[in-house]
């Protein structure tokens, strides 16, 4: 099996074909950080978490690098508006931002480069363009020439004349074409700056990641990925900047995640919805949030509501009740039984549904649909009187491993009703098959988790100790 990959750059799923056999070179658009991260930012976090650690489960050894943006406006305004300097408010939010993507069970990446740590391959690169041609100062500033390299566009599928179009010099900017963007940017008085051939200034947003991606995985990729919104102008200029100096193509392959909506309103500062990860998480398991987020596909757009919220949190628990059901009933199950063989074989076959869904694009919509057979599958295991160690230990590993390539956790929760009841029948199917062992240990079960049985003519009852 071959794992498929929509790219941006074709419009089309592409068979994924490494640079290096068995190697993964990717590079991921982190945030800037001038403040906690929203859930828009949260989305690329775990989606390009989980696409690494599929190819890691697929035996790929990935090098993977997502840098922060720690010298920009935002950065410059939020500093004076506290009173404190840039490297102080950068360093406080990367801290933040490492608290809340590994609290959503994301990965730290093999590097998280920073523009200030790299300021010196930022300014060999400009210098690199205007070399060739490519860029040319202007009063302090530097730009790069649009028109000159003769692929831009091809991201974002448009043509320079499209472009043209509205494209206006804004006041106080010093290029000679409408279309040409900044590299290099000469220091207001009190601003954070830097030493250049071309005076003191700072870097341009879209430099940086050209730049680093090149010092860190080389002058050609097999993948570059961010959200949506970065597809142009942030990855159109990036190709152009890296293309023309290089020569070579930049990224095989460009991911891009969909939008997030919020109560069905597109997510936006100017209407004041954005939700911060920080302060969700306060109220809601940081786990919930990123099932959430993969019960989507990646590409499609998602639509967050506390409602949504609930209900995956019901759906996220009747998966791990399943699992914890299962781990209980490991140290009771007999030895072998005649239908062991059926039963390995259908966790096989979930097992390599999850992988075709995977490689189909990352498909985690679908690959979580396998998970919810894989649980109702276990469920209907453990209604049957005699269960078998092979087969449990079997389940058990299934959904640990399905899990952690998810990025998941499989901890206890507190019982929902459904599963109270779901285990209740299960110890009345016991009794029936005048299983008693089973039938106490369930009881026992329950009585740890604080669930009182009553059994009475009617049925049995339960009521929360």
């Amino acid at each position: 099996m071959t794992i498929k990959i929509y790219n941006t750059l074709t419009r089309k799923k592409e068979v994924f074909t490494p640079l290096e056999e068995g190697k993964v070179k990717m590079y991921v658009c982190g945030p800037t950080v001038y403040n906690y991260i929203h859930i828009g930012n949260a989305r690329p976090a775990i989606v390009f978490d989980t696409v690494r650690r599929y190819f890691e489960h697929r035996e790929y050894d990935v090098q993977f690098v997502s840098n922060f943006t720690d010298v920009d406006d935002k950065l410059i305004r939020v500093a004076k508006e506290l009173g404190e300097d840039v490297p102080t408010i950068s360093d406080r939010f990367i801290k933040a931002y490492f608290e809340d993507v590994s609290a959503l069970g994301c990965k730290k990446a093999d590097a998280h480069p920073t523009v200030m740590d790299n300021m010196d391959v930022i300014i060999e690169f400009i210098k690199e363009l205007v070399d060739r041609g490519y860029a040319y100062e202007s009063e302090g500033d530097v730009y790069y020439r649009t028109r000159k390299f003769d692929g831009y566009g091809k991201l974002s599928q448009q043509s320079i004349d499209e472009l043209r179009v509205g494209a206006r010099i804004e006041v106080g900017e010093k290029k000679q074409d409408a279309l040409d963007f900044a590299l290099w940017k000469t220091a207001k008085d009190g601003e954070i700056s830097w030493e250049s051939p071309w005076g003191t200034g700072r870097p341009g947003w879209h430099i940086e990641c050209s730049a680093m991606a090149r010092k860190y995985l080389g002058d050609t990729i097999d993948i570059h990925a961010g959200g949506q919104d970065l597809t142009f102008p942030h990855h159109e200029n990036e190709i152009a900047q890296s293309e023309a100096l290089t020569g070579k193509t930049f990224a095989n392959y460009w991911m891009h995640n969909g939008y997030i909506n919020i109560d069905n309103e597109k997510m936006s500062k100017s209407l004041g919805n954005f939700v911060l990860v920080h302060d969700i998480i306060k109220h809601h398991d940081p786990q919930v949030l990123r099932f959430f987020m993969l019960s989507v596909h990646y590409r499609h757009p998602i639509n967050y509501s506390e409602e949504l919220v609930e209900k995956t949190t019901a759906a996220l628990g009747r998966l791990k009740t399943s699992y914890q059901n299962l781990k209980h009933r490991l140290d009771i199950s007999t030895g072998l039984t005649n239908q062991n063989e059926e039963w390995l074989q259908k966790i096989a076959n979930l097992d390599a549904e999850f992988i075709r869904e995977m490689d189909d694009d990352f498909n985690t919509a679908n690959a979580i649909s396998v998970l919810f057979e894989l649980s109702k599958q276990a469920n209907y295991y453990l209604m049957e009187k005699n269960t078998d160690k092979t087969v449990i230990e079997a389940f058990i590993g299934e959904f640990e491993q399905l899990f952690g390539v998810l990025g998941l956790s499989l901890t206890e929760d507190q019982l929902l009703d459904e599963d109270i009841e779901l285990l209740i029948e299960q110890r009345n199917q016991a009794r029936r098959d005048r299983d008693f062992q089973l039938s106490d240990d369930i009881r026992d079960r329950l009585k740890d988790m604080n669930i009182i049985l009553e059994d009475t003519p009617q049925g049995t009852r339960w009521k929360r100790g």
